[in-house]
Parts: structure tokens; C-alpha cells; sequence
């Protein structure tokens, strides 16, 4: 039976481990310049209807490290563009690659994909969700305070796809998780209460409160692709939740400052903080390869 990637809420706890465990060792390999490559003469076909660097990077790279090769297909590359349906398009994308990766704006396209689809698709992006982001993320956060258990992450900023892939992942596993977003501003609804209910999830309307005594104190940019148009707007209604260095101090002494970027500095995270110690910002970005590597091998 093929296995997908849509939503972290999707996988059990212990998938969560082992994507950690095998991203360790993969990145050692590479840090020690061994050659690993369990998927050689497989190919991804990666459909990108958004903009990207990291993503596209990191799963284009990390699809070569690891003996293989990806396609790079914009929606105007695909006859998907044209009116044919996500049913046929799957289906026949099927018979040519051995995994389908799409950053896109509908989950609800992401999901029909994966139905149709006869291998493994994966969430590269949403306007919903962005699982891949925060995997990698809590592998940082691993490599920096030991674990995740019993650890308060605050989230400061928009209720977008990362906070909903945020609250997915706290109700899977065992840590707290705090947000502080503006009213109008929240998570997805159902999302948001689904995480209150099963995991550690508190929404706060003062970032002061969320980041209070926080392990982590996490943001990203208050407009996402597709926002452009509301962006002064925004920048209006969120100028009290930027990470500077006031807010920072709300946190623990050893408190690490994280961005899944493209950052807006001097917007949502000043230089002061972005470019502080405290930041892991550049480790995190890095961090997407391996974790990555780790999904395709253990997908494909």
C-alpha cells in the first residue's frame, strides 16, 4: 500500500521518529562524504504552482544526493494548466515517475492528487498546510535543545500554514504550543480547535503572553504569496507582534529564535534578532534536506 505526505496530522508518533533518526543519519553521510544512494533510477516529479527556493532546493538536491532525479514542472509546463482533470493528470503522471511532490495554493488539489495518484504523493505546500516545513523544524529544534518533550514553542504572527502545520504536530506529540496572532488573524478553525482539544495549544492575542517563559520563539512574514495586495494592510494590523529584541526577553535566557523564510526584516523579525546567537534560522533552512531526504527514501 503506497504512502503519502499530505498533513503531519496524518502521521503516528512513532513516523515521527523514525523520519528524525534516518535525517541523523543521512546527514552525517553527507558530512562525512559518503555516497547513499537507495534511489537511483527513480525519478519525482515536482509541480509548482508557487515560487520557491528552499523547497525546490532542497528536494531537487536532496532527490540527486540520494541517486535520483527530479522533474521540474510549473502549472504552465502540465496539461493540468489546460483543463484536464486532476484525476487523468495523476494517473498518467503515475506511470512515468515513482513520487509526485506539489507546492500549490488548494490542499483539496493536493488530496484529490494523492486519491488518483498510484505512488507516493507529497505536500511540498499549501495555502493550508506546510508539513515538510516543520518536520524540519522540530529536527532543528532536536539538534539544539536535545528533544521536543515538555518544550514551550511560540508561535508569534499570522494564523497561516505554518502555524496550522504547527498545531497539527503539537497534537501528535508532546510539547506546548502557544500562539499569539490578531484577532481575524487565527489558525484554521477546525485545525485550531482539533489541536486544543488533543494536544497543549493556547491562542493569545499578546505575544508577550504566548512567548512567556517559550524554549522557541518561531515566526514567519505576515503576508504569504497570494496576500501581496493586503500587505500594507497587514503590516498596519501586526506591527505589535514583530520578534525584536523586547519580546525575545519574555523567553527563556537559552531561548532559540526560529523563520521558516523568506523573512521581511523589520517587519515580523528585526535584524537585531534574526542575526542574533539565539537565531538558527540558516540551520533551519539546511535542515529541510536531510529531513526530506529522509521522506523520499522512506516514500519511494
Amino acid at each position: 500500500m503506497k504512502k503519502d505526505l499530505l498533513s503531519i496530522y496524518d502521521l503516528e508518533k512513532a513516523a515521527f521518529g523514525e523520519i528524525f533518526e534516518r535525517a541523523k543519519s543521512l546527514k552525517k553521510m553527507l558530512t562525512y562524504g559518503e555516497h547513499h544512494t537507495p534511489l537511483r533510477g527513480k525519478t519525482l516529479g515536482m509541480i509548482f504552482e508557487k515560487s520557491s527556493t528552499r523547497t525546490r532546493l532542497s528536494f531537487e538536491v536532496g532527490m540527486h544526493q540520494l541517486g535520483g532525479t527530479a522533474i521540474f514542472l510549473s502549472k504552465r509546463d502540465i496539461q493540468l494548466g489546460r483543463g484536464e482533470t486532476v484525476a487523468d493528470t495523476a494517473s498518467i503522471m503515475s506511470r512515468y515517475l515513482d513520487g509526485i511532490l506539489l507546492r500549490t495554493f488548494s490542499q483539496e488539489l493536493v488530496d484529490e492528487f494523492a486519491r488518483h495518484a498510484t505512488v507516493p504523493v507529497i505536500n511540498g505546500l499549501t495555502d493550508l498546510l506546510h508539513p515538510c516545513q516543520i518536520l524540519g523544524d522540530l529536527f532543528t529544534i532536536i539538534e539544539k535543545k536535545g528533544e521536543y518533550d515538555g518544550l514551550k514553542i511560540a508561535y508569534i504572527g499570522d494564523g497561516n500554514n505554518v502555524a496550522n502545520s504547527w498545531i497539527n504536530a503539537a497534537a501528535r506529540l508532546p510539547f506546548q504550543f502557544t500562539l499569539a496572532c490578531p484577532a481575524g488573524y487565527d489558525p484554521d478553525e477546525a485545525i485550531l480547535e482539533r489541536g486544543m482539544k488533543e494536544g497543549n495549544v493556547n491562542l493569545y492575542r499578546n505575544p508577550s503572553d504566548a512567548a512567556k517563559d517559550a524554549d522557541v520563539i518561531y515566526t514567519d512574514v505576515w503576508a504569504s504569496m497570494g496576500q501581496e495586495d493586503e500587505h500594507e494592510e497587514r503590516v498596519e494590523v501586526f506591527k505589535d507582534y514583530q520578534v525584536n529584541g523586547a519580546l525575545v526577553s519574555y523567553a527563556k535566557d537559552d531561548a532559540i529564535v526560529m523563520h521558516c523564510l523568506p523573512a521581511h526584516r523589520g517587519e515580523e523579525i528585526t535584524d537585531e534578532v534574526i542575526d542574533s546567537p539565539r537565531s538558527v534560522v540558516v540551520d533551519q533552512a539546511e535542515n529541510r534536506l536531510h529531513v526530506q531526504k529522509a521522506i523520499m527514501e522512506m516514500l519511494m
